[in-house]
């Protein structure tokens, strides 16, 4: 596995998910701001993509790929060239042209729908794509949570009237639910303002946690499982009155408490109205021969501050602890030395454990549990024990499976978050990874 684990965090790591990660061979750090993904990393960052991917083609949107070199003219014509000037990268190539790396898609999306619509039949469309984005931000820091370059999932949905789009917006809401739900988040969705995208009211999905950056003030009604839940929440920058915390009723519902915490942002959603279609001329003529300006909607998730913010909520004092759905494999299988072997076939002049036709026990579990369609991290390095089980613990799978001399043709499993162990036989294990999930089909 490339590369090693670290016994030391980096001296200018602060956050949580800077020190872990890195520690666990997760990402390395290039230049302040930019990330390298490492294998274990990328893992991960798949595993979130396919949740999101799933839940987006489950509301009809439609996958592509955007360039990342934008051309001045396009930015030109909403006047964002100018307006988001701060947090952009520009450059001027040798012909003089001056071009901008993509901070967003908007301009592009627009371009797309002006070249492909006429009709109203033409519409609704809703595309997404996962591309880098790249953000000027004066300090980039908190890890990976704070990039000038990083990944976002970017959903684009284009619509005849206001109405179809909110109906849209409510749908993409349900499904960033699901999303953070299946990831295993505690979250709260909270009012804020536009930004540089809109001057709308407009929608965050915040985890809580004390490592985060934003402050957020929410419903105590909004966290519990009752029909009458108030769905009220907003950020700090947003909330005119300073409310007195802890007495504060909820502006919304009125009757149940307002909580402060500290926060993590991972997504948002923007009703973006006909402003950019007015200034692009994206128009489509509809059922009484009109021509009407397509109202715009843009949401999105940053799949690395997605794992930046689990590594935040989920970890101890030995290292991550990964939920079985974004884990980088589902177990970790220790081999330690002078564990039992077994015979090979003849052909075999050599076994893997280095004694001639042999090879280890740990093999014939690896290649069992693959078999059974497990995912399987298998530590077979000719280390200290103690070494095999301190990294396991850092790099955080959910289970841990032990093969050595100690356990003969049993299989110790402990999970991650406990401290409880169990002695199985191989079928045993299997069975039990497939109850829990964690088995795919082969």
């Amino acid at each position: 596995m490339f590369p090693k684990t670290r016994k030391e965090a980096p001296k200018d790591a602060e956050s949580v998910n800077h020190k872990l990660l890195v520690r666990g061979g997760f990402m390395d750090q290039l230049m302040a701001g930019s990330w390298t993904l490492l294998p274990l990393g990328w893992r991960v960052i798949t595993k979130i993509n396919q949740i999101i991917r799933e839940e987006m083609n489950a509301i009809g949107g439609q996958e592509l790929l955007m360039p990342l070199l934008h051309p001045k003219s396009i930015w030109n014509e909403t006047g964002r060239w100018d307006k988001a000037d701060e947090i952009m990268y520009k450059l001027i190539d040798a012909r003089k042209k001056e071009f901008v790396l993509s901070f967003t898609h908007e301009e592009v999306v627009m371009d797309l729908l002006r070249k492909n619509i006429t009709s109203y039949k033409d519409l609704p469309v809703s595309v997404y794509h996962f591309s880098t984005k790249f953000r000027n931000e004066l300090r980039a820091k908190s890890g990976i949570l704070r990039g000038r370059e990083f990944m976002m999932k970017d959903l684009y949905s284009a619509h005849r009237s206001e109405k179809d789009l909110m109906k849209y917006y409510g749908k993409v809401k349900e499904a960033y639910k699901t999303i953070f739900k299946r990831l295993g988040f505690d979250f709260r969705i909270t009012e804020a303002s536009g930004g540089v995208f809109t001057d709308k009211r407009t929608h965050e999905f915040q985890v809580l946690s004390q490592g985060g950056e934003d402050t957020i003030y929410y419903c105590d009604k909004q966290s519990l499982s009752l029909r009458d839940k108030c769905g009220w929440g907003a950020n700090e920058e947003i909330t005119n009155a300073k409310l007195q915390i802890p007495n504060a009723k909820c502006p919304s519902c009125r009757k149940s408490k307002v909580v402060k915490s500290k926060s993590i942002e991972v997504g948002n959603i923007f009703p973006l109205g006909t402003w950019f279609a007015e200034r692009m001329k994206t128009y489509f003529i509809d059922e009484d021969g009109k021509k009407k300006p397509v109202w715009f909607g843009s949401y999105g998730i940053g799949p690395t501050r997605v794992m930046g913010a689990w590594v935040e909520v989920s970890h101890d004092d030995k290292g991550i602890i990964w939920s079985k759905e974004i884990s980088p494999f589902a177990v970790h299988l220790i081999e330690l030395t002078g564990g039992r072997s077994f015979a090979k076939p003849a052909c075999s002049p050599r076994g893997e454990a280095g004694r001639p036709g042999r090879a280890s026990w740990g093999k014939k579990i690896y290649e069992k549990l693959i078999g059974a369609g497990v995912d399987v991290l298998w530590d077979d390095r000719d280390i200290a024990a103690g070494e095999k089980f301190a990294d396991c613990d850092l790099i955080g799978i959910p289970i841990r499976l032990v093969v050595s001399e100690k356990t003969g043709d049993k299989i110790e499993l402990k999970r991650r978050n406990s401290e409880e162990i169990k002695m199985l036989s191989v079928g045993q294990c299997i069975a039990f990874c497939r109850e829990k999930g964690i088995a795919q089909e082969v």
